[in-house]
């Protein structure tokens, strides 16, 4: 691994540290984390964009999907209707 994603790593797992005893800290943990997977995924159907390889429609595709249920549930979280 190189020695910026290595750092990157470390820095992520230490934003995840989560109390949890405290519900408002779960979910701001959650939908932080949810929000950096959705960042990620945005990011990898942008790179794949570029790419001539094959099968690249199916995932594209793939990974659109998961954002739209990442972005379902933030939107579940941040109403309340997940209580």
């Amino acid at each position: 691994m190189k020695h910026n994603e290595n750092k990157t790593l470390q820095r992520e797992q230490s934003d995840r540290a989560v109390e949890l005893g405290q519900h408002e800290s779960v979910r701001s943990h959650v939908h932080r984390r949810l929000n950096d997977e959705v960042d990620r995924l945005e990011r990898r159907i942008e790179t794949l964009r570029l790419t001539k390889a094959p099968h690249t429609a199916i995932m594209i595709s793939a990974y659109e999907r998961m954002i739209d249920r990442k972005k379902g549930f933030i939107q579940s979280l941040d109403s309340g209707s997940l209580n």
